[in-house]
């Protein structure tokens, strides 16, 4: 018998589905950014690995990490509020085996379930993943995460309706290597080698600041982990983990799109809880597009200083220059004297939202192949994408659809950066990365309304 859902698992989003934006001034104020959701919901699915109850603190209010709330819930973990603004306490002691049912219910368009497999195989010997969701900006394959599962042991069996597996004779340490450093492969083989039996050792693993402060919550649990050079991970299996108490690393994916706000805006906006250590590569950037910052101890201040400068980007896996940060710097390079380009080589199908910027009148041209353009710091990949700004162009209201997260987050930007009205429909995606998004919207100044 599965635990009922707790009457607080949906998290704060817009109420309506349609942004009215009269934009064309300057956002000023203050945001706060609390855990990033790439280490909370993670971090949430470690708890199943534990013996005793685990806190993660400072815990966004974010539908995703509804999504991981409630299937750690129909598996039988019992999630209370803690004893602090923003933390959670998850009790595993009665996790069972869930009913696919309940499993499709609450996964939604999540993809953290396949996460949930080492665990659960550690914990009842088996595991079922529904088909999974996600933003759709390319290709993701869960065939790293399977092809390491199976390296493990795992008995990997493909149905119309998702993922069954098994592990009929236990989980044994592995040598992995990633043909591509991705982030969710190497959670995955961090989650399923802490419990298994022996040594595991990933080579070209992600690096990311999401990904140490994972290895540092499990060391917390008792796990043995070590980082080595050249994207070595050496994980010694242990038999039994404890609970941990943690506080998450903050959301950098969100700092880096309320900088590139003040930016496009030509405003000033400080980010309460944005730290410069995992932040270097963006900052560089920043500054080379004519930004300023100033690192407080307790934050970042952002603004422009004076007009805006062309830029050369290409997008990388940590320590590179983020993925999710091309999308709202691209707006504000909207409104830079030159010509930018961006050379996407992570995702194939991350330049779609530019079409909305065209529409209100940018000068961006999208290179489906990429470009060969000098010198390049990335090697030039088979997926790659390349977008071309030219500036400055003065950005008009439209009526525009939000393609997804970040691209929508930046369809808001550039809609409060144009002159007149916008209509951006499809936000409620933005609850997905974006906690109090109107909220921090209305402190800052912008002039809006939820259309119902």
């Amino acid at each position: 018998m599965t635990t009922p859902l707790h009457e607080t698992t949906l998290a704060s989003k817009p109420s309506g589905d349609v942004l009215a934006i009269r934009g064309g001034r300057p956002l000023h104020g203050r945001v706060d950014v609390k855990g990033a959701k790439n280490l909370a919901t993670k971090a949430m699915v470690a708890t199943l690995l534990g013996e005793t109850a685990s806190t993660l603190r400072d815990v966004p209010d974010l539908s995703d990490v509804a999504v991981v709330r409630s299937l750690l819930e129909v598996h039988g973990v019992r999630v209370t509020e803690g004893d602090e603004p923003g933390a959670l306490v998850f009790d595993p002691s009665d996790v069972e085996s869930a009913h696919f049912e309940e499993i499709d219910a609450h996964a939604g368009a999540s993809r953290i379930p396949i996460l949930f497999c080492g665990p659960l195989l550690h914990r009842l010997g088996q595991a079922f993943i529904p088909d999974l969701g996600g933003c759709r900006i390319g290709d993701r394959p869960i065939d790293f995460h399977l092809d390491a599962l199976r390296k493990f042991g795992a008995v990997v069996e493909k149905l119309p309706s998702g993922i069954r597996l098994s592990a009929p004779n236990g989980l044994k340490g592995a040598n992995i290597h990633l043909p591509y450093p991705s982030v969710g492969a190497t959670e995955q083989v961090l989650l399923t080698a802490v419990r298994a039996q022996g040594q595991t050792e990933l080579r070209n693993a992600a690096i990311e600041p999401e990904i140490m402060d994972l290895i540092a919550v499990l060391q917390k649990m008792g796990a043995i982990i070590s980082y080595e050079p050249n994207r070595v991970i050496l994980i010694e299996g242990v038999s039994t983990l404890r609970g941990y108490d943690h506080r998450s690393i903050f959301d950098r994916n969100e700092a880096a799109s309320w900088a590139c706000a003040a930016l496009a805006t030509d405003g000033e906006i400080f980010v309460g809880g944005a730290k410069q250590q995992e932040m270097l590569t963006f900052l560089n950037v920043f500054r080379k597009a004519g930004g300023w910052f100033d690192v407080r101890e307790d934050g970042i201040l952002f603004r422009r200083e004076g007009e805006l400068k062309p830029v050369i980007v290409e997008t990388d896996v940590h320590p590179g220059f983020m993925t999710d940060w091309q999308q709202p710097l691209v707006v504000a390079l909207t409104q830079a004297h030159g010509r930018s380009v961006v050379h996407e080589t992570v995702y194939e199908n991350r330049m779609g939202f530019t079409q909305a910027l065209v529409k209100m009148g940018a000068d961006i041209v999208v290179h489906p192949h990429g470009l060969q353009d000098g010198p390049r710091r990335v090697a030039r990949r088979d997926l790659e994408q390349a977008a071309v700004i030219t500036g400055p162009t003065p950005l008009h209201g439209a009526d525009i659809v939000v393609p997804d997260l970040r691209g929508g987050y930046s369809h808001v930007i550039a809609a409060l950066t144009a002159t007149g009205e916008s209509k951006v429909s499809g936000v409620d995606i933005l609850s997905r990365g974006y906690e109090k998004f109107l909220d921090k919207l209305t402190a800052l100044g912008a002039d809006f309304d939820v259309i119902g």
